[in-house]
């Protein structure tokens, strides 16, 4: 254990009984406090609007039958696309069916085990340069990670640095998207028909527009590059080169810019939140951070692939931060035929509701589940936790096709911004967890940065 007098911030939980539309305000305002305590200890929650019901799920045995062993009968709620679709189209994250295997089949092959290790020299790149441009004093650590986070997904994207003009540019708008996008929008809680408007804010229809048009000028040039046979073999060319082996035909450069927009959603917004909260945890826990600076002390200038499997506590450091701040909060699925759970009869329609967010800091399912405890993962208990109750990438079919690159990405940039700087806590100036497009902090996250 940390041996910490308290525990990391969470926060607060609303009263169990609202009215409908206080808790549609808090929920549109910050997913995580418009919800009640008691999900932290409650196997199941049922919840009723005048359109739909939905059914927050923490049964482990629930959870598997939606994710693993019928996913197909619970497919992605249109519901959460609708908040997103305007700036991600048709991409993977959002599509069902058979366009969905479709998609999986052409980007998964870019992300196999062996890719990893090719594209590990961008991601070390990205590190060398975060630890080059970190300043000391004061630092406003979320800008710090995203900025880090960004650099690693152009680097080994379309093997640009962040620097780059259009690399730039795109990090510049997605700024000012996340600014204007709530994690959902009207449009998913109103049963609206296809032919109306989806009530996007004029700030998000111009950031997300903004994003598409500068991805389409990257996915451009790379076919040209392609066609020319100059394209660097990157996880870009790798995907816009694949054929699906059932249909024979590969990514039209339209589907391409959708794929693209939610490998930067995903690859950059989700790892630049995860590194956030681990750097505050660590100077919350300067022992923590003590035994993490010894581990990663011997690596060398330039750290090899291998070495980062070495370093255990770095990437139960990381894993606990997963834990306890899943960059996404919540996964929402949709019964497509008749179920029953835990005796309650659940209608085509109704959205399924599975939280990492308290599915991880579950008081029946975890020791100390609020405490920050990254030994943890050592002990036989958590490997039952966690067998039963930890999907920071989700599980099954629809598991996160970046996993194997986030655990090689997190642990290798806390270890080289760990070997370089101490990071220290501001007392006073703790950060609060809200739910915007990831798990975020209200007001940023503040930490007093001194070389090592």
């Amino acid at each position: 254990m940390s041996g910490c007098p308290f525990h990391p911030p969470k926060p607060p939980a609303r009263a169990d009984k609202v009215s409908l539309w206080t808790h549609l305000r808090l929920f549109r305002r910050d997913i995580l406090s418009a919800q009640p305590a008691r999900l932290y200890r409650a196997w199941m929650a049922e919840f009723r609007t005048p359109f739909f019901r939905s059914y927050m799920v923490n049964d482990p045995a629930l959870i598997r039958l939606v994710l693993n062993e019928r996913p197909g009968d619970f497919p992605k709620s249109d519901r959460v696309g609708e908040g997103l679709r305007v700036l991600l189209g048709q991409s993977v994250f959002v599509t069902n069916g058979e366009v969905w295997k479709r998609q999986r089949r052409i980007i998964d092959p870019a992300f196999e085990g062996g890719r990893l290790r090719e594209t590990y020299p961008a991601m070390l790149a990205a590190a060398q340069v975060a630890v080059a441009r970190m300043s000391e004093g004061v630092v406003e650590i979320e800008e710090a990670a995203s900025h880090a986070a960004a650099d690693v997904i152009f680097r080994t994207l379309f093997s640009i640095p962040i620097e780059h003009r259009l690399a730039a540019e795109v990090f510049a708008a997605f700024r000012a998207y996340q600014r204007s996008q709530p994690i959902l929008n009207l449009a998913a809680f109103l049963p609206l028909p296809r032919w109306m408007p989806r009530f996007h804010r004029k700030a998000t229809r111009q950031a997300a527009a903004q994003i598409r048009l500068l991805i389409e000028e990257l996915v451009a040039a790379r076919g040209e590059e392609i066609a020319a046979g100059t394209a660097p073999d990157d996880l870009a060319t790798k995907i816009m080169v694949t054929r699906d082996p059932v249909t024979g035909r590969g990514f039209t450069p339209a589907e391409m810019v959708d794929q693209v927009a939610i490998f930067f959603l995903a690859g950059h917004e989700t790892s630049a939140s995860a590194l956030a909260w681990a750097l505050y945890l660590l100077a919350l826990y300067p022992e923590v951070q003590a035994r993490v600076a010894a581990e990663v002390a011997g690596l060398g200038a330039a750290p090899e692939f291998g070495d980062i499997a070495r370093l255990r506590l770095t990437r139960d450091v990381f894993r606990e931060t997963l834990r306890l701040y899943p960059p996404v909060p919540m996964m929402v699925r949709e019964a497509a035929c008749p179920e029953t759970f835990r005796g309650r009869a659940v209608k085509p329609g109704a959205q399924v509701v599975l939280s990492p967010w308290h599915l991880q800091r579950h008081e029946r399912l975890w020791s100390d589940p609020d405490g920050f405890d990254p030994d943890r993962w050592g002990r036989e208990e958590t490997r039952a936790s966690a067998r039963a109750a930890y999907m920071p990438f989700s599980a099954g079919p629809r598991v996160c096709t970046g996993a194997g690159f986030a655990m090689v990405e997190g642990p290798l940039l806390l270890a080289v911004l760990l070997r370089a700087f101490r990071f220290e806590r501001i007392h006073g100036d703790d950060p609060v967890p809200v739910a915007h497009l990831t798990v975020r902090a209200r007001d940023g996250i503040r930490l007093r940065v001194a070389r090592r």
